[in-house]
């Protein structure tokens, strides 16, 4: 049995970074999916797959892993890369270069 720890990062529909200072473990997939055959839904007979827990620190979801026996891999969170700038910069006329004509 294997699982994943890592910190989740800002989704599509989230404006602010509220909700992101959990780790989260989250168990891989030990079947394939398949097609369901009456209705064509993509199913498994793994019901893991189902399962996400929240924890408040790393060495927590480590501890917990080491404590069921469970094997895991550790994803670092992402780093934001924010470039400050200006409403003004929106508007701003910037000459084409030559590398951008060719």
């Amino acid at each position: 049995m294997k699982a994943r720890i890592y910190k989740p990062s800002k989704s599509a529909m989230q404006s602010g970074r509220a909700h992101l200072e959990d780790w989260v473990l989250e168990y891989e997939p030990n079947t394939s999916r398949t097609p369901e055959a009456l209705m064509g839904w993509v199913s498994s007979g793994d019901t893991r797959g189902q399962v996400k827990m929240k924890f408040q620190t790393l060495q927590d979801a480590e501890a917990f892993a080491q404590s069921k026996g469970i094997e895991y891999t550790v994803s670092g969170p992402k780093d934001r890369k924010v470039k400050p700038r200006n409403y003004g910069d929106n508007f701003r006329y910037v000459p084409p270069t030559e590398q951008d004509s060719a």
